[in-house]
């Protein structure tokens, strides 16, 4: 093997992002007068990204694949050094073939869905300048080029999601986010200064061998970064509080939206993936990731079930999924995050590029009645399926439940979600419920067996480089597994009984303050808004939430 051939999938890793980078920075400073032609190279950018990551991935495969040093110099005070490297692992490679498919498909819609558009040109560089950066952020190897693209990639999304400048929702929803992203850059780049000069190494890489090296006591200083490093990837992920400029974006072209869900809303989630060897040092990192994806969870699944709107209702979802998978970065259940991820990607991007399907499938009368059917027997019946169903499954894959309390707490998850697909066949009073019931416990089965095959795929490629971390086994750390087993059987019980919840005066009081996010995002929304000329506030559209102004009024 030639060096050439070795460093095959770092050389198409490192070019995958400069087609669309350079029509964005050169040819876009044009691309409104020619917008159609523009359009054109930038599908083609992307296109050409997917054949790159394609091959990086074949490259990989075949071992073509040793790491590269393109270009570097030498940061004063001590901060390490700057990079060009390119981080060949099957992390990366993952990462880039799922944003380079999903870049390709949206890249693909916004020809149709942008025609015509005044600004349309305008819209494709930055589109273009967006998935080339996130590109650069996911394939490089040290961590002041990742600073760097981290920025970039945010900055040029800003222009995408306040593009309608006529909008004042679609401008202070950007404004909110550009606000807390400032946050996280200022949070990320606190943590890389300690790392660099605590640990003496400023590659991804560096950082498994420089902490198993250390002798003594755990420095302050790298807990210090643990601390940063999740609040940079808590505000990325939209977490609660944090979580309502990513609802209120929706007023953006629906191209962003399926980009941003499906693609860059995971960059806080890649960061813990790439400091993973610091997180299975820092217990308090992984308790506080915990405990704030399970907030994230209970509060916006909640928030969720109040939302009409069909759009917000899917951003609801996200923000409850993000939590999810920053609890399992908590957890130390890495590869079954980048799981989720993926599937996730893969889901949403559908359902933000078909939202009129999924408004007729809302629209579609229901097989449910009101709910009246649903019983405490009932749904100990479906759940003890589910639960035997799901710990059968994964027992006869090989998933060692007794030796990880995590993963029995993901087995009851599965449990509730399997258990909920059964309940809504035994709640009707259909004809032939016995057998939609069996139908739909094959299906189940069949869900259950997909997870945990998967499971045991992505760790059989993931597991050397992201191996599992145990959570520890102290008295809190237990507590807080209960804790998170609680809310998921909280929440089943909360949407098989809603209908009788919401007769109570409790119920309807708590689904009047879910409904307005326990006002969080107004007072975020005050701090950052600018006051409007009179003229202006005239032609503001109410609020979609009525009575938020009385409440706070």
């Amino acid at each position: 093997m030639t060096d050439n051939s070795a460093t095959l999938a770092s050389a198409m890793m490192l070019v995958t992002p400069w087609p669309l980078l350079l029509s964005g920075l050169v040819l876009g400073l044009w691309a409104n007068r020619r917008p159609r032609l523009f359009r054109k190279i930038v599908f083609g950018s992307a296109v050409f990204a997917l054949i790159a990551a394609i091959g990086s991935a074949v490259a990989t495969a075949i071992g073509w694949s040793r790491p590269a040093t393109y270009f570097s110099f030498v940061l004063p005070d001590k901060l390490g050094v700057f990079k060009i490297n390119i981080a060949v692992n099957p992390l990366t490679v993952t990462m880039l073939l799922l944003v380079a498919f999903v870049g390709m498909i949206v890249s693909h819609y916004s020809r149709t869905y942008m025609d015509g558009d005044a600004r349309e040109g305008q819209f494709h560089r930055w589109l273009a300048l967006t998935l080339g950066s996130f590109f650069t952020l996911i394939v490089v190897g040290n961590m002041w080029a990742f600073f760097v693209s981290w920025i970039a990639t945010s900055l040029f999304l800003h222009e995408l999601l306040a593009f309608y400048r006529d909008r004042p929702g679609a401008i202070l929803a950007a404004r909110k986010k550009y606000v807390l992203h400032r946050l996280a850059d200022a949070s990320l780049l606190g943590a890389i200064v300690l790392l660099v000069r605590t640990l003496d190494t400023s590659d991804f890489s560096g950082l498994g061998p420089a902490l198993r090296s250390l002798h003594g006591p755990f420095p302050a200083g790298l807990s210090i970064a643990g601390a940063l490093i999740v609040l940079a990837a808590v505000l990325k992920s939209a977490q609660f509080p944090f979580h309502g400029w990513l609802i209120q974006v929706m007023e953006a072209p629906t191209p962003v939206s399926a980009l941003l869900h499906a693609g860059i809303i995971y960059t806080g989630a890649f960061l813990l993936l790439r400091m993973s060897p610091l997180l299975n040092l820092e217990n308090g990192a992984r308790d506080t990731l915990v405990l704030t994806g399970l907030l994230s969870i209970a509060l916006t699944s909640l928030m969720m079930v109040t939302e009409t709107n069909i759009k917000e209702s899917l951003a609801y979802s996200t923000c409850a999924q993000m939590g999810f998978m920053l609890m399992e970065c908590g957890l130390g259940l890495y590869t079954l995050a980048v799981l989720h991820i993926v599937s996730h990607s893969v889901y949403k991007a559908h359902a933000f590029l078909a939202s009129g399907s999924v408004v007729d499938h809302f629209r579609a009368p229901s097989l449910l009645p009101a709910s009246a059917r649903a019983s405490a027997l009932r749904a100990i019946f479906g759940l003890s399926v589910g639960l035997g169903m799901t710990f059968a499954i994964g027992s006869g894959f090989g998933i060692s439940f007794s030796r990880q309390p995590a993963l029995v707490v993901l087995g009851i998850i599965l449990s509730v979600a399997v258990s909920r697909l059964m309940l809504q066949v035994l709640d009707t009073q259909h004809a032939g419920t016995g057998r939609l019931f069996l139908d739909t416990a094959l299906m189940s089965a069949a869900v259950c067996t997909a997870y945990f095959g998967l499971h045991r795929l992505f760790d059989l490629f993931l597991g050397t480089l992201l191996p599992t971390a145990p959570f520890p086994e102290t008295p809190f750390q237990s507590g807080l597994l209960g804790a998170v087993a609680g809310v998921f059987l909280g929440l089943f019980l909360v949407q098989q009984f809603l209908p009788r919840i919401l007769e109570k005066p409790i119920g309807r009081a708590a689904y009047v303050h879910l409904s307005n996010g326990f006002y969080i995002d107004i007072l975020i929304a005050r701090l950052v808004k600018e006051p409007a000329p009179a003229q202006a506030r005239l032609h503001q559209p109410r609020t979609s939430r009525t009575h938020q102004s009385e409440v706070l009024s």
